[in-house]
């Protein structure tokens, strides 16, 4: 049996601001000071390598993927962990739009053909209902419905009760639905 050898440490980031070029010049020749400077510059750089960088960890598209679910919950998006990682990133970077569509069969398209790779059929009932009350109960002598057929590209990518969470978050909460995954 052989033994894996050990994993080099990575080299430490250098910091982009060394300390030494803020003192006074006098110090800059001095060995000590170079030494004593440069033990605060390899913790700072950790701490302010990541700050320049902040950019790059709020646009979904460029976080790491650890980022990319935190940044989920600044927009309140629920992800599912079994969806590939383009699928999460897409979701979060198109949250706004998603939440200003929510409630409409055009948002419920735009959610689902962003979460599943692959064909996505929906088929509704059409009818509207009006009321001459404000904020009345659903309508209970209409029936309103979505049928949903999803044919992933990848079959097992997408899980049938992530799908079926999209489809009660987008469509509207008095719209009866149904979902057919074909393998």
């Amino acid at each position: 049996m052989t033994a894996l050898a050990p994993r080099p440490e990575p080299a430490p980031l250098p910091s982009p601001y060394p300390l030494i070029d803020h003192l006074p010049a006098v110090f800059a020749e001095d060995r000590f000071a170079q030494r004593f400077t440069a033990a605060f510059d390899d913790v700072l750089a950790s701490l302010i390598n990541p700050i320049d960088c902040i950019g790059a960890y709020v646009d979904p598209l460029l976080a790491p993927p650890g980022f990319v679910r935190w940044l989920a919950g600044w927009f309140g998006v629920l992800l599912d962990e079994q969806w590939p990682l383009r699928a999460q990133r897409a979701v979060v970077s198109e949250a706004v739009d998603l939440f200003r569509m929510r409630g409409t069969m055009a948002g419920l398209r735009r959610h689902l053909a962003v979460v599943v790779d692959g064909e996505v059929a929906i088929t509704e009932s059409g009818g509207t209902s009006v009321s001459t009350r404000p904020r009345p109960d659903p309508p209970t002598d209409v029936e309103h419905w979505v049928r949903v057929q999803v044919r992933p590209s990848h079959p097992g990518a997408v899980s049938e009760g992530a799908l079926e969470a999209v489809i009660r978050a987008a469509k509207p909460v008095h719209v009866l639905h149904s979902l057919e995954v074909i393998a």
